[in-house]
């Protein structure tokens, strides 16, 4: 329906169509925040025209630019870090302060950082404020990358957002881009996600080695699927509209390094991270020691952007030592050995961080690698392993075979070379994807989006 008013409307209406949507989108979602989000960009808006037009007395602009900065980081805490941060200080002081449950607002972290980064980027000078309050609001509250990003920045977008066109090759890319989104959601994570449950759930001391692998792969692939569902289906849907949308994931299991693992994954946080962060800091031009500093802020940061919860924090701080470390030495080494073995150290420290991300706690989280690792008294492999893999074995082969580029290759081959059996092959499979999924919708129960609560 969006789609069709949108095509519909004139040219110079669009921007309010997508605006309407994202709010109305929003609201049905999350009714009691829409003012939030409402406020948050009329606050932004008029802050970032108050810092261009008071550049010329630095410090008036650098306070209103902080003054807005702290709203938006404020809003964010309270909202997201307000009962982590009183209950350590009931579990340190041994006080009993109460905390009101408040549900999250959903995409907050996701629109707060596109507000930061807009702000910080006027206030640098790198881009012009928005005088139109629509073109703006669609900007920060597009419904497609609301939620669960990517996180795109105005300075991407200001001249898609004043003028871009919407072609039918565009748009057929789109859907396609759309359904297999859809797929990797609904065929591919749903299904993984129902493994590592089953798994978890578990009592410790009754998973066999085996089982406890299965399970945390399961995730690897889950998580993976999910998200970079999401931003295909994000993605996607921009296209439909005219947008076009940077990449947010670069098959990340295939990296060779730590490093550059988290250039390929969840490419569009990556780069707000050492764009607002870690340059501000000084990145690497004050020596070793700084940059050992910068980059264990922006760690720490990283992990507790993902959740309040201190595994969320020990996960981001061990991805910061092990980007340290091959930073320091490690990498000279990784890219002169065997791609295949670069990949299994990615892969095994990739996977063990899964373990952290999705545990109630840290010492749960050990415990699950301890038995990864033979560290206990479990089975090697038990009759739940062995049904394990009788049951899940294709959908773990297609989803690994699926998370390297070979399927995208050989669609890329098909069309491209093929020309027009090329494309209706591309159209076969992509209303396969559209009829499995729509049958797995039927039959399964509401499966959010991982992403969607942080």
């Amino acid at each position: 329906m969006t789609l069709l008013i949108y095509y519909i409307t004139p040219k110079r209406f669009r921007n309010l169509v997508v605006f309407i949507a994202s709010i109305l989108f929003y609201a049905w979602g999350e009714p009691y925040y829409i003012a939030l989000l409402l406020i948050s960009v009329i606050v932004d808006y008029f802050g970032a025209i108050i810092v261009e037009k008071t550049r010329a007395d630095k410090d008036k602009s650098r306070f209103i630019f902080v003054t807005v900065l702290v709203i938006n980081i404020s809003v964010l805490f309270f909202f997201k870090y307000y009962g982590f941060l009183i209950n350590n200080i009931n579990a340190l002081c041994g006080t009993s302060l109460r905390v009101k449950a408040l549900p999250l607002p959903l995409g907050i972290s996701f629109y707060t950082f596109k507000l930061v980064s807009y702000m910080a980027d006027v206030y640098l000078n790198k881009v012009e404020a928005e005088r139109n309050f629509i073109n703006f609001g669609t900007y920060v509250s597009m419904f497609y990358q609301l939620t669960a990003g990517p996180i795109g920045r105005f300075t991407d977008l200001k001249n898609q957002i004043i003028n871009r066109n919407e072609t039918i090759e565009k748009f057929a890319y789109g859907i396609q881009r759309f359904l297999f989104g859809l797929g990797k959601k609904v065929i591919l994570a749903n299904n993984l996600s129902l493994i590592w449950n089953n798994v978890k759930s578990m009592q410790y001391g009754s998973i066999s080695v085996i089982s406890s692998w299965i399970g945390i792969i399961s995730f690897t692939l889950q998580i993976y699927f999910d998200f970079s569902g999401y931003s295909d289906m994000a993605i996607g849907l921009g296209q439909m509209m005219g947008f076009e949308f940077k990449e947010n994931f670069d098959f990340p299991y295939i990296s060779r390094s730590i490093t550059e693992f988290w250039r390929r994954w969840h490419i569009s946080l990556g780069s707000w991270f050492k764009d607002y962060i870690y340059i501000p800091l000084g990145g690497n031009r004050r020596g070793k020691s700084r940059q050992i500093f910068n980059l264990c802020v922006v760690w720490f940061a990283t992990g507790l952007w993902h959740g309040s919860n201190w595994t969320f924090v020990f996960w981001g701080l061990y991805y910061g030592v092990i980007i340290i470390i091959e930073k320091l030495f490690l990498l000279k080494y990784l890219k002169k050995i065997p791609k295949i073995f670069g990949i299994i150290y990615s892969m095994i420290i990739v996977t063990v961080g899964w373990v952290f991300f999705d545990s109630e706690s840290i010492n749960k989280a050990f415990s699950y690698i301890g038995i990864m690792f033979g560290a206990g008294n479990n089975l090697m492999i038990d009759n739940m392993a062995k049904y394990l893999i009788s049951s899940n074995l294709l959908i773990l082969f297609i989803s690994i075979i699926c998370a390297t580029p070979l399927v995208k290759r050989i669609i890329m081959y098909i069309t491209e070379k093929k020309k027009t059996p090329g494309i209706i092959v591309s159209v076969v499979i992509s209303m396969a994807i559209f009829v499995i999924s729509t049958a797995f919708l039927v039959y399964e129960s509401y499966s959010p989006f991982l992403y969607f609560k942080f």
